[in-house]
């Protein structure tokens, strides 16, 4: 059974309650905005335990790992970062498999999205809009804040904490989860209540802030109170109305007629006197609408104006009013947001039957939602029937690499070889290095399994290796291809590694050692086995200190 993510604040808040543990006082580079929030944890401890949280969400299976719907999120979020406020602050953007809508920022800017709010939303603005709001929790150093509040009270609840989610990733059950679940509350508590109190406090503020750095990225401010909207419709609709039954991001995030009010009235204030300026590009990808910027409505036909419609350096597709207001998303969103309603679904013939359900309903069907129905196919082992229905998709969507990837997936699985290699190897060629299309023709290879596919998979993996330290999809698709391919110390190496990069740093250092008394390796191969057990021991000792072992490795 998947894991729920209901006990995502507990494992955000286990990372707080670690850096107020470990973490002593001193000096930060970080702006301190009238507290010694800085001074809790500097910039590299931040990053620290980040990481640190992220790789126990992976080791719980929480994290929803597609390298399209990755590149879609990470791009959204760059495109925000670099318009905030701190656009040197690092941010790490990732997924989570659940359909309850959650969003949350921790230290280090970590930022986690449930799969959940991206099903909600009904634009990429939308989302764009929580994103920019947890940003600005981030470059506000509110979430620093919060770890200096929690110190006094982080040892028991973080011992309570640990318990209770380990007891629930033993589970497979709905009653064990319930039971986890009442463990945690015990728990959660007092940690919980802090951060709703100290949320309500900065949520204007951060509210203010992510709405000025949603319209410098490029997307409508207007989202933002669509979005609040949408929630509490989400809230209103929901059984009895219960908090207990309110999504998580409202229990920490409570929306008031207020906030939506606010949050129209910053919108409106932006658009005074400004257009918006869209571009419609088309590309080998697809086509594109992009909402470049906010500009003074005056300028647009003044002689001499860069706006001008005769200016020779604007696109020729330039648009002005009329379009000027449409969605400034990438153009992805549709795509993106089908793709996580199959792979967050229980089962593939589970999203089969929800797509059924709502074909049979409405009797209409987007393109995305074909999408999503041939994806939920493919994976449920229907290749061919999902080929079938992609190819006219494609037709309509010519170069769109989201579809072109799943029809060449089910021409493999559906036994088309020929053709499948022949569509991954022309998107290799056309899109060199990028992620999606090699890890997905990789893992095709990968499936073959034999030393012929799996020495293609390490070739055109091998460009990505210099960038992909802290990939474990790239770790463990570059794994397998090595293991067919014969070359079983590589293989051992990116299997540490993905299991390091998981939350498992003891099974991590055992796979080294093991590996270390191989009578075969070079100096090459000895040398950077013998730097990553350096690298790994200090992180096994400290957690052994704690008392924290790998349990599948002590099981056996």
């Amino acid at each position: 059974m998947r894991p729920t993510l209901h006990l995502l604040l507990p494992v955000a808040a286990i990372t707080l309650a670690l850096a107020s543990l470990h973490a002593p006082a001193q000096d930060s580079r970080l702006p301190d905005i009238g507290s010694s929030a800085g001074g809790v944890l500097g910039p590299a401890q931040q990053r620290e335990y980040g990481r640190m949280m992220l790789a126990q969400l992976r080791h719980y299976g929480y994290v929803l790992e597609d390298p399209l719907v990755d590149g879609w999120l990470r791009s959204l979020g760059s495109r925000l970062a670099s318009a905030s406020d701190d656009p040197e602050q690092s941010f790490t953007f990732f997924m989570l498999n659940d359909r309850e809508v959650n969003a949350f920022a921790t230290v280090g800017g970590y930022i986690g999205t449930n799969a959940g709010l991206v099903l909600t939303a009904q634009s990429e603005d939308e989302v764009a809009a929580v994103l920019a709001h947890e940003i600005a929790h981030v470059t506000q150093e509110h979430v620093l804040r919060s770890v200096e509040r929690a110190q006094k009270d982080s040892v028991p609840i973080l011992l309570a904490m640990l318990g209770a989610i380990a007891l629930a990733s033993q589970s497979d059950s709905r009653s064990g989860d319930n039971a986890a679940m009442a463990a945690v509350a015990g728990a959660q508590g007092l940690m919980v209540q802090r951060q709703i109190d100290y949320t309500r406090s900065n949520e204007s503020e951060a509210d203010r802030i992510g709405i000025r750095t949603l319209d410098r990225g490029g997307y409508d401010p207007d989202a933002m109170a669509a979005m609040f909207e949408r929630m509490q419709a989400l809230l209103r609709t929901n059984q009895g109305g219960a908090r207990e039954r309110a999504p998580d991001y409202l229990k920490t995030h409570p929306v008031t007629a207020t906030r939506i009010s606010e949050a129209k009235q910053r919108a409106e204030k932006l658009a005074e006197g400004k257009v918006r300026v869209t571009t419609a590009t088309t590309t080998p990808e697809g086509g594109r609408i992009e909402n470049v910027q906010r500009i003074d409505r005056s300028l647009l036909g003044a002689p001499g104006s860069p706006w001008s419609s005769e200016n020779p350096l604007l696109p020729s597709s330039l648009r002005l009013p009329g379009d000027a207001l449409a969605q400034g998303g990438s153009g992805h969103f549709g795509w993106a947001r089908e793709r996580l309603r199959v792979l967050s679904a229980i089962t593939p013939d589970a999203a089969i039957r929800e797509y059924e359900r709502t074909r049979s309903g409405s009797g209409e069907f987007s393109d995305a939602q074909a999408y999503g129905l041939a994806l939920a196919r493919l994976l449920d082992g229907q290749g061919a029937a999902a080929a079938a229905e992609l190819k006219p998709l494609l037709a309509r969507h010519p170069g769109d690499v989201w579809v072109s990837l799943a029809l060449a997936q089910a021409e493999a699985r559906a036994g088309q070889l020929a053709a499948a290699d022949a569509r991954f190897e022309a998107l290799v060629d056309r899109m060199p290095g990028n992620r999606a299309v090699t890890l997905t023709y990789a893992g095709v290879l990968g499936e073959r399994n034999t030393a012929e596919a799996g020495r293609r998979a390490q070739a055109i993996l091998r460009p990505l290796a210099a960038s992909s330290g802290d990939d474990p999809v790239f770790q463990r698709t570059f794994a397998r291809a090595s293991e067919i391919a014969g070359d079983t110390a590589r293989a051992g190496e990116a299997w540490a590694e993905a299991a390091y990069l998981s939350g498992r740093p003891e099974q991590a250092l055992v796979q080294l050692n093991t590996l270390r008394k191989r009578d075969d390796l070079d100096y090459y191969a000895r040398a950077r086995i013998d730097a990553r057990i350096a690298a790994i021991t200090p992180t096994v000792l400290e957690l052994k200190r704690q008392g924290i072992r790998d349990e599948d490795l002590h099981r056996r």
